[in-house]
């Protein structure tokens, strides 16, 4: 009896050890970042410096995978559906939010499915209008907006992208509707526009920064609280628009049911990498604000989403912008 005892003492001694040196191990391969947009755009480049910086943090090598499509919710939906392993995470951006409200069917649920491991950035959006448009200053073009509400197109760049819904809040702020013109993508968007065939366009300063300080488009406004570094000339919209804040924020999540020592370890590692000079320099020129120690969070991150979700979905419920 006691030889027996001893035995299982021994085997689970030895379990304990090899659970303990499995997680000490991670990660043993390669991190999959699913990011559920096209290469190239706004959120894929934080990502990939982001995950640069990470990789170093948690000594492991993090892989960016664009799972682009229907405003980002087939790459989210991807990741929900993944082991909770920690090796297939999600970076996504306010597009999380409003996702419950913009799609009638959604096979995710953004608070139930998805533990968020922190908050990484938040990058403001611009005002911007076509080369041609006469007014010198935000107050005049919004009062010419008002009066030609029905000659202004708004342009985006799909239902679901950041411009979208910028663009959503801008009308719901002005109490007015425009014609908004739907692209296929940021690029188009702002082709039409440099072209004078659409009139206005409210994106992240990621895509507007060079066609703002190349003076190829005329700049009004930015979106965050307060003036911009990268812009001190633009006046923000809440000065004549009280209480108009939006800020395209982004968040990495784990599937659900991942183990706790790895969200840990997956927090600790972004924590460090959003204090990396590169990765500091690198936002900083992209005009990304990196957020704040207490988003930084899994709770934080969590009651962001949670709020932005309440937020958002008024918003949509009365513009009535709903996808299939």
């Amino acid at each position: 009896m006691l030889l027996k005892k001893i035995t299982l003492l021994g085997a689970a001694v030895a379990c304990a050890v090899v659970a303990g040196s499995a997680f000490a191990a991670y990660p043993d391969k390669p991190i999959s970042v699913i990011v559920p947009f096209a290469a190239g755009g706004p959120t894929d480049v934080v990502a990939r410096s982001l995950a640069q910086a990470m990789g170093l943090q948690i000594k492991g090598s993090m892989i960016v995978e664009n799972v682009g499509g229907a405003g980002g919710t087939i790459g989210a939906g991807k990741v929900a559906r993944a082991p909770g392993d920690g090796y297939t995470l999600l970076f996504h951006h306010i597009g999380m939010s409003t996702a419950p409200s913009l799609y009638r069917k959604l096979d995710f649920k953004p608070l139930e499915d998805f533990i968020p491991i922190g908050a990484v950035v938040d990058v403001p959006m611009t005002l911007i209008a076509k080369p041609q448009m006469t007014q010198t200053n935000l107050k005049d073009l919004l009062a010419y907006i008002r009066v030609n509400k029905e000659k202004i197109n708004l342009a985006n760049a799909g239902i679901g992208a950041a411009s979208h819904l910028c663009g959503l809040l801008l009308q719901n702020a002005m109490k007015t509707e425009l014609t908004t013109v739907p692209f296929s993508g940021t690029a188009p968007a702002i082709t039409a526009l440099l072209g004078g065939n659409v009139d206005i366009l409210c994106d992240q300063s990621t895509n507007t920064t060079g066609q703002i300080k190349a003076g190829k488009v005329k700049a009004y406004a930015v979106t965050s609280k307060n003036k911009l570094a990268n812009f001190p000339d633009l006046p923000p919209l809440a000065s004549e628009l009280p209480g108009f804040e939006v800020g395209v924020w982004h968040i990495l999540y784990a599937p659900k049911n991942t183990p706790a020592d790895v969200i840990t370890k997956l927090q600790a590692g972004l924590q460090a990498a959003v204090k990396d000079p590169g990765f500091v320099s690198k936002m900083k020129d992209l005009g990304a604000e990196i957020m704040p120690a207490d988003r930084q969070t899994s709770a934080g991150a969590k009651a962001l989403l949670a709020a932005e979700i309440i937020k958002w979905s008024p918003i949509i419920q009365a513009a009535k912008a709903y996808a299939d």
